[in-house]
Order: structure tokens, then sequence, then C-alpha cells
């Protein structure tokens, strides 16, 4: 089983920080394309991070962030 990391999308508007609210699956879960991943808040927003592809959760805990 292939591993894939999922980055964190451009929000816009020179946003670069913003905190996981929810998250919407759990470790295991089948997970299909553009189902919502996690709910994140940004200092303007509550945002809605899709899946890109579809695979299953290996986990549903963030890592930390890289530069």
């Amino acid at each position: 089983m292939s591993t894939q990391e999922f980055r964190l999308p451009d929000l816009g508007e020179g946003l670069t920080e913003s905190d996981v609210v929810r998250w919407c699956v759990a470790a295991g879960d089948h997970v299909d394309l553009n189902e919502v991943l996690a709910e994140v808040e940004t200092a303007k927003a509550l945002v809605d991070l899709p899946r890109r592809s579809r695979g299953r959760s290996r986990r549903s805990t963030p890592a930390r962030a890289r530069p």
C-alpha cells in the first residue's frame, strides 16, 4: 500500500496559518475523491479540506509543518 502525504492547500489572501477544528475521518476509514478530510479555521474563515484521491486513511493526526 502506498502512502500519500497530504499538504494544506493554498488558502489564499496571504494566509499561512490555520488550526484543525475537526477531523472528519478516522484511521482506517475508506475515503472517496473529494470527501472532506478535515475542517480548518483560518483568521478569516472555516474551510473544508477535500481529499484529492481515493484511498484509506492511515492516521488522523497532523505531522509537524515543514517549511
